[in-house]
């Protein structure tokens, strides 16, 4: 199973990624070397989305979707978790 993610930085920009193991990820985003070099700087980072995919092609395909939609659509998007 592969995750796609937001996170809301410190600096209250937006990070998008994928991953097999989400808490790890997370973790890694706020405590580690192997934090992306954007989020690295961008600390304390709070996840506000994710949604699973069973292929990582596929991850990979709706992580471009995402990326592509404007800062308003993500947070609505975002949103939509609260909903469930």
């Amino acid at each position: 199973m592969w995750y796609v993610y937001i996170l809301r930085c410190g600096d209250d920009t937006l990070y998008t990624g994928i991953t097999t193991d989400l808490d790890r990820r997370v973790y890694e985003h706020n405590n580690s070397p192997k934090a992306a070099k954007y989020t690295r700087i961008r600390r304390p980072l709070e996840l506000i989305y994710f949604e699973s995919c069973e292929h990582k092609s596929r991850a990979s395909k709706r992580e471009y979707e995402i990326k592509r939609l404007s800062r308003t659509e993500k947070l609505f998007l975002a949103s939509s978790m609260l909903n469930l």
